[in-house]
């Protein structure tokens, strides 16, 4: 498979696209329509698309960090606006006088003035009035990523035709894959993704559900090689030296973790809990009792900067004990990569936490025991396979940061063992969320109150992604900020190298400076038990499970704390509101089933930190029951292999897992 060669599949495969199928499945996560409305009554916020011209001269402006385009436009029923855009320097090259213009733009009643988020020249077809939007780096643009899939589906689309059994597609009356792929990349009404997403959703359900059964089969077979029984007194010896008491729930949990070990069956279990209930110290515990039975340990985190997290909490409490703690994520460097890899062919009492290097193809272990995979939803079910097989008989910990209602995880994972933290090892959260618009004076008057208590703020702002208009970014606010804040502020983004990173990070846990502006949600897996505030900037960017793990680093002390949602001036009611449902609720088991009410197919954000899978199409919530069906069809999928449309499809799905985990573990080599 060819990898990395163009700066367009650089772009491409940092969006986790990697083949056409990847690319087929890259689904828009919303449509605009550019039906023409009606321009009366005007309402606050509403969003509209006119037809006219503009009818004098735009004018340039520049007030602190935002650049504002403005202009007079008349439409074609001889009505007149002001028309504002924010932050959209491109204008300057296209907008000309008397030329015909169809506009994009949300009311604004307080400015009697429309806020531009779209302008095309010209008057849009019929045929193409329903477009869709994609999640795309800024490099590449939604037009030409549009183009792209019309190619791969001309050239490629019979090669993914009959992906899975054509009695299926008859009993439930859906389309063939590329039939359905069309449809939703290419429709000329709501009608025609709405067909085309049951079908892709239904096959995403099947895939998925064989591909988890086929696993759980494998390891039910297994049983393991009979090894040291763990001492249940050396745990509780170990956990009398530790600095704080465990709660309830996670000797509840420590008391699963160690009879599954214990088991000649091997563990496949689910630890979950919100942020800050204490997961990390059960996932210690995990593999202090793993190496008491003469294991080696691994856990995988997501990023570089929570790994080393990990390493440094894990190598703080096991300092006193017989056990080396080794990192291994991919910017150490070649001759400290050979020392552990070696280390891991030729000891037994070693733990190793690391990113995806810890599965790559030239990591080998002498007998690994137990594989934590932190932030699981963030990995797929191959890549935890591939983890697994680094040795035999490996028990599978799988952690998540917010809580999944039990019936939602068992339809999900299946048989799957849950263990959950409720209670928080210190006190109550009690985290005030306020939703103010980025005008408001409470911005900066609870910093300064943050700043006179000398405790620490975070600062988050999105990305800025192609299709999505925002009034901020990192830089501009650390830019606004620093005029007044000085050297108590700094910024991180994704250009520093891990080693700037984790120096900053240290820097702002030791209240060198009280102010961190980040760029990245990615980056604050920090924990800094003293932090005050928790400020994010165009918030409705973020899905709402994304800044419940927000707010959730600050207030860590159980004393008061703030957390600020803010949304851009013009942002529409809709999700202003939708904001709001953080201001009464801090229940993650609410808030993870809203967010996936709330979330459209292709829609990703906030889905990495939501605590479910990502899938393309599918809305867990909301698509329950076909879960269910699939489960249903999958298992007679199975009872009947000797089917040949059975048997073709099964010899799919297990291609598909080889491929993918072969793949992964190739660009982890990269």
């Amino acid at each position: 498979m060819k990898l990395l060669k163009t700066t367009l599949e650089e772009e491409l495969n940092n969006l986790h696209i990697y083949d056409s199928e990847d690319l087929l499945n890259h689904l828009p996560y919303r449509y605009e329509s550019f039906e023409y409305t009606k321009e009366f009554p005007l309402v606050d916020k509403q969003r509209y698309v006119l037809y006219g011209t503009i009818i004098s001269r735009p004018i340039y402006v520049r007030a602190k960090s935002i650049k504002i385009c403005s202009f007079s436009f008349a439409s074609n029923e001889g009505v007149i606006y002001t028309i504002k855009a924010f932050n959209q320097d491109y204008l300057m090259r296209i907008l000309s006088q008397d030329e015909p213009f169809t506009i994009v733009a949300t009311y604004s009643k307080k400015g009697n003035y429309m806020a531009l988020i779209k302008i095309k020249k010209g008057k849009i077809s019929q045929e193409e009035r329903l477009k869709p939007v994609y999640h795309l780096n800024s490099k590449i643009s939604q037009d030409n990523f549009h183009k792209l899939i019309k190619r791969t589906l001309d050239k490629q689309g019979a090669y993914f035709n009959n992906i899975m059994p054509s009695y299926l597609i008859k009993k439930y009356k859906l389309l063939s894959y590329v039939d359905a792929l069309n449809k939703v990349h290419f429709p000329t009404c709501y009608e025609d993704i709405n067909i085309g997403l049951r079908t892709l959703k239904f096959i995403e359900c099947l895939d998925f559900s064989l591909t988890n059964k086929l696993i759980r089969d494998e390891n039910k077979k297994i049983v393991k090689v009979e090894s040291k029984k763990i001492d249940v007194s050396k745990i509780k010896k170990f956990v009398s030296t530790l600095p704080y008491e465990l709660t309830k729930d996670q000797k509840d949990a420590v008391n699963d973790i160690y009879k599954d070990l214990n088991s000649e069956a091997l563990m496949y279990r689910l630890l979950q809990g919100d942020v800050g209930s204490g997961k990390t110290l059960v996932s210690l515990l995990a593999l202090y009792s793993n190496y008491l039975r003469n294991k080696q340990g691994v856990m995988l985190a997501p990023t570089d900067s929570l790994a080393r997290q990990h390493f440094e909490y894990f190598k703080s409490l096991l300092k006193d004990e017989d056990i080396q703690v080794e990192l291994l994520v991919g910017s150490l460097n070649s001759k400290e990569k050979k020392r552990i890899k070696d280390d891991l062919m030729n000891k037994t009492n070693i733990i190793v936490v690391g990113t995806h290097a810890v599965f790559s193809k030239s990591v080998n272990y002498l007998d690994l025991g137990l594989a934590i995979i932190d932030e699981q939803h963030r990995f797929g079910v191959n890549q935890r396979n591939l983890l697994a097989s680094k040795g035999e008989n490996v028990d599978i910990l799988l952690m998540s940061a917010t809580p999944i209602p039990r019936t939602l995880s068992m339809t999900i994972y299946g048989d799957l063992d849950v263990s959950t933290l409720h209670s928080y090892p210190f006190k109550e959260r009690r985290v005030k969320t306020l939703v103010v618009d980025d005008k408001s004076s409470k911005i900066t008057s609870l910093i300064n109150y943050a700043i006179s208590k000398n405790q620490q703020v975070f600062i988050v702002c999105p990305k800025i992604e192609e299709g999505v208009t925002l009034s901020h970014s990192a830089k501009e606010i650390y830019d606004e900020f620093k005029n007044e804040y000085g050297d108590n502020i700094e910024l991180l983004h994704g250009k520093l190298d891990e080693n700037s990173k984790s120096l900053l990070i240290e820097r702002f846990r030791n209240k060198d400076f009280l102010i961190l502006v980040a760029t990245s949600i990615v980056e604050l897996g920090i924990d800094i038990k003293e932090a005050l505030g928790m400020i994010v900037y165009s918030a409705s960017n973020f899905g709402l499970a994304s800044l419940h793990q927000l707010r959730g680093r600050v207030g860590r002390n159980g004393e008061d704390a703030f957390c600020i949602l803010v949304y851009d001036e013009n942002e529409e009611l809709s999700k202003i509101e939708r904001l709001k449902f953080l201001e009464t609720t801090s229940d993650g088991f609410k808030i993870a089933e809203k967010d996936m009410e709330l979330r459209g197919p292709g829609d990703y954000l906030g889905v990495e930190q939501s605590g479910f899978p990502s899938f393309n199409s599918l809305n867990i919530v909301s698509d329950f029951k076909m879960f269910e069906v699939a489960r249903n069809e999958t298992n007679y999928i199975l009872d009947n292999s000797n089917d040949l449309e059975n048997s073709n499809y099964i010899s799919k799905i297990k291609e598909k897992m080889i491929k993918k985990s072969e793949l992964m573990t190739l660009i982890e080599e990269i």
